[in-house]
């Protein structure tokens, strides 16, 4: 059942239903107390907006670097170093970012996960989705990678960002982290000391249970400054693979709304998706789960 004031769950039991098999498919997951360790420590809020650190130290206490050495999460990594964070700054596309580009596509297509959310989509979307592999990648670099403008303004410029900057990357905008929803990113940049984690959030509307452990969450909201500016609130799946969050948010983009209502796991879901409108293709804005509270 919802919480209180809040209307009643339902899930769209198709989406619900390919979001857990992409779940299952993912094989370069990495398992809690195994590959990583987290410590969440405190809990704050929204409102708080950074104010009391609740969180003294690191949200990551270790990821093992063989879990980093998967050839999917090299070829992501090195994307994270391509944008510029500042909204309204046009990004520069190098031919080696470009190909840097085409290199993680290649390789998180031949994983068990994006082949399923291939085969979904196609029997979704037959006149739309391409059945050859080099063009649905084609199809997935327009929506990923191409730039549209995110600030107003920006007139003819080529862009200042993109689907995948936004969501795994992160963007600074009007004092505020914008985006930003990788557990990847997140462990990196506060490996490098450039994050200070302030705590976690629960569930809107939802009091945090006095004793309740968060080490094996595989989704958490997470309240933290990056270059000296505060992200309230920002949930991110954790340890997850990148190709899992790619075929998630490529299946709701075609198919889903807005807001999508899904059950994954132990956990109930609104995923939310926003687009650019762009002739022919609308381009992804931004993408990312919310915890339901349904106690």
């Amino acid at each position: 059942m919802a919480g209180k004031g809040q209307p009643p769950f339902r899930p769209n039991r198709d989406l619900s239903t390919i979001c857990q098999k992409l779940w299952d498919s993912d094989e370069n997951f990495l398992s809690p107390g195994v590959d990583y360790k987290i410590d969440p420590q405190g809990y704050t809020f929204y409102s708080n907006m950074g104010q009391t650190d609740r969180a003294k130290k690191p949200l990551f206490e270790w990821v093992t670097e063989e879990a980093l050495e998967k050839p999917t999460y090299q070829c992501f990594k090195a994307l994270l170093d391509n944008y510029e964070s500042a909204t309204g700054t046009s990004e520069v596309v190098t031919p080696q970012e470009v190909a840097e580009n085409k290199r993680f596509l290649n390789e998180i297509m031949k994983t068990k996960v994006m082949k399923e959310a291939h085969r979904y989509l196609l029997k979704k979307l037959p006149a739309k989705i391409p059945s050859d592999e080099l063009e649905f990648k084609k199809l997935l670099y327009k929506v990923w990678f191409d730039l549209y403008p995110r600030t107003a303004g920006m007139g003819g410029q080529p862009g200042d960002s993109s689907g995948f900057e936004h969501v795994f990357v992160g963007e600074t905008k009007n004092k505020q982290v914008s985006g930003f929803h990788n557990w990847i990113q997140f462990y990196l940049q506060e490996k490098a000391g450039h994050i200070d984690y302030k705590g976690w959030l629960p569930p809107k509307g939802k009091r945090a249970k006095r004793g309740e452990s968060h080490e094996n969450k595989r989704l958490m909201s997470l309240q933290f400054e990056w270059k000296g500016v505060v992200k309230p609130a920002g949930s991110s799946f954790i340890g997850v693979s990148p190709e899992f969050e790619v075929a998630l948010y490529t299946v709701l983009y075609f198919v889903g709304g807005k807001s999508n209502m899904v059950e994954i796991d132990e956990y109930d879901l609104e995923v939310t998706v926003h687009k650019f409108s762009r002739k022919p293709l609308d381009l992804l804005s931004s993408c990312y789960p919310t915890i339901i509270n349904t106690e």
